[in-house]
């Protein structure tokens, strides 16, 4: 690892911007009843000790894919459910989200997903091994629009630095937004790092793994845009 990027990650380990505001709205009863039910079996504590993920799942050989910010889980449980070969570990801070997201792998039985409730740069920086990820979810992050706020922004040239060690050499980054400005901010940040190269020329058609939302949906419908960015790591 170069001086400089020793520099981007000892700056990451110690940032105090973070790309999220704790909201933690109020659990339904249901969310609740799937946090306490559910959270000893799929849910992981924060520690700063690396998490061995071959036997977080119980398994070993399995594609791991890591989703950062889940939102409610709808999207993920999809996933998870589509893809039963794969494990999934799933990041999200807010507890309506966490709670959804434990209720759907109770109802649909799901018993490759697992998630962590808690920042994830501090999750990616101590629990998660270099070169550990086949690959990498972020679908919908806050875009902080304001420009006085793009400081918050997840995706800074520094965090893809230390994004990019976690994954093997052919492992996939995935952003998709539905901010015009941010797409082109994700596109330029992504194409400066050079340990990742672009699957398309800029913009890569939505993979059939990722469905759609229902905002998503009814943002097309208004004929609002959604841009894919989807990046290997040499």
């Amino acid at each position: 690892m170069s001086e400089k990027d020793t520099s981007a990650n000892e700056d990451l380990k110690h940032r105090p911007i973070r790309s999220f505001v704790l909201r933690q709205g109020r659990l339904t009863p249901a969310q609740q009843r799937a946090i306490e039910a559910n959270m000893p079996r799929f849910g992981v504590a924060y520690k700063p000790e690396l998490l061995d993920l071959d036997a977080l799942f119980g398994r070993a050989g399995s594609l791991k894919i890591l989703e950062i910010g889940f939102g409610m889980g709808d999207s993920t449980a999809a996933i998870a459910a589509a893809n039963p070969d794969i494990d999934y570990l799933g990041i999200e801070v807010h507890g309506p989200g966490v709670g959804n997201l434990l209720r759907l792998i109770e109802a649909s039985q799901l018993t490759n997903l697992r998630l962590v409730q808690h920042d994830a740069v501090e999750v990616l920086n101590n629990m998660i091994a270099d070169g550990a990820l086949d690959g990498v979810h972020i679908f919908f992050p806050d875009p902080w629009h304001k420009k006085r706020h793009n400081k918050r922004r997840l995706i800074q040239p520094a965090f893809i630095s230390m994004l990019c060690s976690k994954l093997k050499a052919g492992a996939y980054i995935h952003v998709a937004t539905d901010w015009q400005e941010y797409a082109e901010w994700v596109l330029e940040v992504l194409s400066a790092e050079p340990l990742l190269e672009n699957t398309a020329k800029d913009y890569a058609p939505r993979p059939d793994y990722r469905p759609l939302t229902k905002f998503e949906k009814r943002g097309l419908n208004l004929g609002h845009g959604v841009w894919d960015l989807i990046f290997i790591r040499k």
